[in-house]
């Protein structure tokens, strides 16, 4: 058994050593590699191991190279020679192959902790938990509130109070959350509730990342892009701005829907020589009492802005709808006052539509913008209208002399009212006062002021508790009161505007640029009667040119307007001393949205700026305007900005005038 032990052994052996041989030797034809290279202190000629059986060094004449002129490391496959002047050797050897010479592990060698010195210490691994996710874990919040009374020897005590809450922080990486509610005058009631949330000065919550921005509560919309739809309103909605960036352009996406917290109104007076005020500001329809909303005031002095704030030009008095100088102000009988802010008109609930888009590139941009501004004429708020006030709505058109209505309501006998009986007097149906009980047929009228000989009735008894009115007869048919027994009706109106937009600059030098906007004015919409004046249309081209850009850099310009006796705009277009500046009526309509027009208007603009430094320039220009038939003027300015000095040389068909200020 051991005999037949050995000779399997041995066979076995004889085997390995014959398939070892055959794969040698079946490697050697295919895998023989052949190499020419230059000769340096240690050559580096393969990657992987070598068969050291295989290798050959050769001169480049075909003689083979005795071993005792260089040394190989075949593991490691590079060749040191020893004393010989050859420039270039010939190598040939056989790859080992990759599965041999790669190195395995159990464990990789990065898993591997080289420093000892913690390997006694005991450590537990546990398998990680997400962490919860906390929506407001990123916000701040910061804010005071406060309580104070006022006393005085001339005066009852004054509740003040103010709030001021800031919420600011991020609700995930990309979305920043913004939160403010502001008061002044916090409105308290007896459990010590605040009133309604629109009753505060200002409310909003906004969201915003790199893409898209929304906005809910107090909005300012704005709008300074645009030629003839440049407004700032404040109002109560929602706000939605979206922006896509390319590689060369961008768009923007934007929508505002919202309720109208007012309506535009315009004041204009001459101060009076050392009243610092308070001066009283009339509604849109001359009303005495009005509420003007908060921080929407531009008041302009000789065509100047001024600041409000105790420490700066004015006050306002925003609930009594008045306006106070400082003495810091001094206001004399030749300081023009212009005043812009928005009334709260509670007629009708009123809603407020803005949006558009616009796109922009290198060299060319064009955008798209439409405003909508309109009553609800099935909700009115301050006044119910009976069907006899709706027939007088629709029979008025845009009139508003006609949007009148009877304000006799029959009514029973009472001795704390003021009744009146009908009879006829003059070949009319008049109203004459009555504190007869025996009376069949009573009534109780509200007389309304029309204005001096336009009315019929005049004021007897004018004391707080008892005002009553007496009817005059008219002398040659004119009427010799001022009161009339009606009462005046608003009527819901709508203002819509479109404009379309576009700028183009094909190279440095030269700018053009277009606008066209069309308006849609409907003062009262309850009547077809005088829509044919509904619609206007407005246009403007500007174009332009570098003359000259080197160390002082000259540009001419031309712009051109044209704007409908019809088109009508949001609040303005022209400066506010537009009409001053070219002599013309305030009745114009050169500037503000009013009813009347003297006509189209076309203004031309002309001239060259020259631009010497950044404090340095001097700008001339050529204006006309016609107003139809009406108007023809001619202007030459000159304006000079010499660092800190200003000078201005106006002249024009009538009067020339000079000015200086540092």
């Amino acid at each position: 058994m051991l005999c037949n032990y050995l000779a399997v052994c041995m066979q076995s052996k004889m085997l390995l050593i014959l398939l070892i041989s055959g794969f040698a030797f079946a490697q050697t034809p295919y895998n023989r590699i052949t190499k020419h290279l230059v000769v340096s202190d240690t050559i580096v000629f393969d990657s992987l191991s070598v068969n050291p059986y295989h290798f050959k060094v050769r001169q480049l004449n075909g003689a083979v190279l005795d071993t005792t002129h260089y040394w190989v490391n075949f593991a490691k496959a590079y060749l040191v020679l020893k004393h010989t002047n050859l420039d270039s050797i010939e190598i040939s050897y056989v790859r080992y192959p990759d599965f041999l010479t790669r190195k395995y592990f159990n464990l990789d060698n990065k898993i591997i902790v080289k420093n000892p010195r913690n390997l006694n210490n005991l450590y537990a691994l546990k398998a990680s938990k997400p962490k919860p996710f906390s929506p407001f874990a990123g916000l701040n919040t910061s804010g005071s509130i406060s309580r104070g009374i006022t006393i005085g020897n001339n005066q009852n005590s004054v509740l003040n109070s103010q709030l001021d809450l800031q919420i600011s922080g991020k609700l995930s990486d990309k979305v920043t959350l913004r939160a403010s509610i502001q008061d002044a005058n916090i409105p308290l009631q007896e459990s010590g509730y605040s009133q309604r949330l629109d009753e505060f000065d200002q409310v909003f919550v906004e969201l915003e990342s790199n893409r898209w921005k929304v906005r809910a509560g107090d909005v300012n919309l704005a709008d300074t892009s645009s030629y003839f739809m440049r407004f700032h309103k404040k109002i109560q909605g929602l706000d939605i701005h979206a922006n896509l960036t390319h590689s060369s352009s961008k768009t923007q996406f934007f929508a505002t829907g919202a309720l109208a917290r007012g309506r535009y109104t315009q004041s204009q007076f001459v101060g009076q020589e050392g009243n610092q005020g308070p001066y009283k500001l009339l509604g849109p329809n001359e009303e005495l009492f009005i509420l003007i909303i908060s921080g929407s005031e531009t008041v302009y002095a000789n065509g100047v802005p001024l600041k409000v704030g105790e420490n700066n030009d004015y006050v306002m008095d925003y609930n009594a709808g008045e306006i106070r100088f400082n003495p810091t102000f001094p206001i004399t009988s030749d300081t023009r006052i212009t005043v812009d802010y928005q009334v709260t008109d509670n007629n009708y609930t009123r809603f407020v539509a803005f949006g558009g888009a616009a796109h922009q590139s290198e060299k060319f941009s064009v955008g798209i913008q439409l405003y909508s501004e309109s009553d609800a004429k099935n909700q009115p708020i301050q006044q119910n209208l009976s069907e006899q006030q709706v027939t007088a709505l629709i029979e008025a058109g845009d009139n508003p002399n006609l949007m009148v209505a009877q304000s006799a309501v029959e009514d029973t006998f009472s001795e704390n009212k003021i009744l009146y009986r009908r009879e006829m007097r003059d070949g009319r149906e008049i109203f004459v006062f009555s504190n007869n009980p025996e009376e069949s047929q009573l009534f109780n009228v509200r007389f309304s002021l029309v204005g001096a000989g336009l009315g019929n009735y005049i004021l007897t008894n004018n004391n707080a508790i008892e005002r009553i009115f007496e009817y005059v007869s008219p002398i040659n048919g004119i009427p010799q009161g001022s009161f009339e027994p009606i009462v005046r009706i608003v009527a819901p109106n709508k203002l819509q505007l479109a404009v379309v937009r576009g700028d183009y600059s094909p190279n440095q030098k030269t700018n053009a640029a277009f606008e066209v906007a069309l308006s849609n004015n409907d003062l009262n919409l309850f009547s077809n009667i005088d829509d044919d004046d509904n619609h206007g249309i407005a246009t403007r081209v500007a174009l332009k040119r570098k003359l000259l850009d080197k160390n002082w850099k000259l540009d001419g310009f031309v712009n051109f307007d044209h704007i409908d006796t019809h088109f009508r705009n949001l609040e303005g277009v022209y400066q506010v001393e537009f009409n001053r500046d070219w002599n013309l009526p305030i009745q114009a309509n050169t500037r503000l949205n009013q009813n009347t027009s003297l006509g189209t208007q076309q203004l031309l603009k002309t001239g060259l700026n020259l631009n010497i430094s950044e404090t340095e320039n001097t700008t001339y220009q050529f204006q006309r305007l016609e107003i139809n038939d009406f108007y023809t003027g001619n202007r030459h300015l000159l304006s000079i900005n010499h660092r800190k000095k200003r000078w201005l040389l106006q002249s024009d068909n009538s009067f020339l005038t000079s000015e200086s200020n540092s």
